[in-house]
């Protein structure tokens, strides 16, 4: 009877047409899990800030109209010269006798106010600096790099705890089927323990235990049932949206085939860690530069005139240059700065190394924890089947006035905790092959 159950319940998790599997559900993940979508903003901005580095590259173009006016005599006379339209005038001369040379000119000293409206646009270039711009392009590169690794790790996260709840909710399950049973049981020891009441051959404690055990069952049976619409939620807010049941059975994880040498190749926080030593060095590549001269060039062409948009060729000029700077003396801070790379990337080397030191432990402690678990869920499967025999032949003594009800009960408390005990390693032993899984970077079922 209880073989049929088992096949009905298994018919019924593979072969339901309502539920979301765990393939789909870690599609949705993918697609539509919220942590997930602010790791791709990042990976966006890191793809932006790359190419605004490297859009220095070009230089810059700068379109500019400025309107002014001014009654300040250098103002003015600048204004005139700007406009090519200076006269001897501007300079007092039609002031300028022989007799009063010595006398300051009006025209000069106080000028009419007078308008400047400059159009002008001018094109900076960096020539040379020194690899500062090369390295930043490399890092913001780098940094892209690093990005689209946090954004795999976040998926392998998610997925893991995707995993880990669709196995532990297929597990409730079974241990709610194994609960139902034992209630059924208890309860029809019940009625054999009330109908040998009234025949006078047990007591009333004995149907008070029994009803206790009863109780006791139920108990756990809420308690599951509520477990199970917990990660029903979590579920849901794994894959935005919601999430009442799940098809498909899923117990035991298959075991993970993959050598240590391919984890520690795949594993991501280990390529992260090498990332971080390559920016470390472009680092002190780009601090190296503040030792060497900067060079740009730049070329200007504008109109000004005292009028708005006047005749722009007749009052036009242009201006052309290079410019070399460089910073001989700044308090030592550029050295500093070097050192401080240097050190970092000396830091970053380290912690790659202790990286794959510790992830290579932490290997293989998750597959001995896998070993000795199945080792114990082999002996607990044994130990469950034969409680479950033993306590159906406390059973049948007991009816049979054999054995007491405390001796009953106590035999069905045997198989409970044992059944109890199986599912907490089987949950155990998955969640250890997702981490497993998680490691070596793969998103397999």
């Amino acid at each position: 009877m209880r073989f049929i159950f088992l096949f009905i319940l298994a018919f019924h998790f593979c072969f339901a047409e309502d539920g979301l599997s765990l393939k789909d559900a870690i599609q949705k993940v993918k697609e539509q899990n919220n942590e997930i979508a602010i790791a791709k903003f990042d990976e966006q901005i890191k793809t932006l800030e790359h190419q605004a580095a490297v859009g220095a590259n070009y230089g810059s173009l700068d379109f500019s109209q400025s309107a002014l006016r001014s009654n300040d005599a250098l103002n003015v006379f600048g204004y005139k010269l700007q406009s090519r339209e200076a006269t001897f005038a501007d300079f007092g001369f039609k002031q300028f006798t022989g007799s009063n040379y010595m006398l300051a000119s009006d025209d000069l000293n106080n000028p009419q106010a007078r308008n400047l409206f400059q159009t002008k646009i001018e094109y900076t270039l960096p020539l040379y600096t020194g690899g500062k711009l090369e390295q930043m392009g490399k890092i913001t590169q780098a940094l892209h790099e690093m990005s689209t690794l946090n954004l795999e790790a976040m998926k392998l996260q998610k997925i893991y705890e995707l995993k880990k709840s669709f196995f532990a909710v297929s597990l409730l399950n079974e241990h709610l089927y194994n609960l139902h049973i034992i209630a059924s049981n208890t309860t029809k020891l019940a009625a054999t323990t009330e109908a040998m009441m009234q025949e006078g051959y047990v007591k009333k404690v004995d149907l008070l235990e029994v009803q206790s055990k009863q109780a006791d069952v139920e108990r756990l049976i809420n308690q599951a049932e509520a477990n199970r619409t917990l990660l029903y939620y979590y579920i849901s807010f794994l894959v935005d949206e919601p999430v009442t049941a799940i098809k498909g059975n899923y117990e035991e994880a298959q075991t993970f085939l993959g050598n240590d040498e391919q984890i520690l190749n795949n594993n991501l926080d280990i390529k992260k860690a090498e990332q971080g030593v390559e920016i470390s060095k472009m680092n002190i590549d780009l601090q190296q530069g503040a030792f060497l001269p900067q060079v740009g060039a730049f070329a200007n062409y504008g109109s000004s005139d005292n009028t708005f948009m006047n005749d722009l060729s007749k009052h036009d000029g242009y201006t052309v240059g290079l410019q070399m700077k460089w910073n001989l003396f700044n308090g030592g801070s550029d050295k500093n700065n070097l050192e401080k790379a240097r050190v970092e990337n000396l830091k970053a080397s380290q912690q790659l190394v202790l990286s794959k030191k510790s992830i290579a432990l932490h290997v293989r402690q998750i597959q001995t924890q896998i070993q000795n678990d199945e080792y114990e869920m082999k002996s607990l499967k044994k130990e469950v089947e034969f409680a479950h025999q033993i306590y159906e032949n406390y059973e049948g003594r007991y009816e049979q006035k054999l054995v007491s009800i405390n001796e009953v009960m106590m035999k069905q408390t045997e198989e409970l905790s044992k059944v109890l005990r199986l599912k907490e390693v089987q949950n155990a032993r998955n969640e250890k092959i997702f981490e497993l899984q998680k490691l070596a970077s793969k998103e397999v079922e």
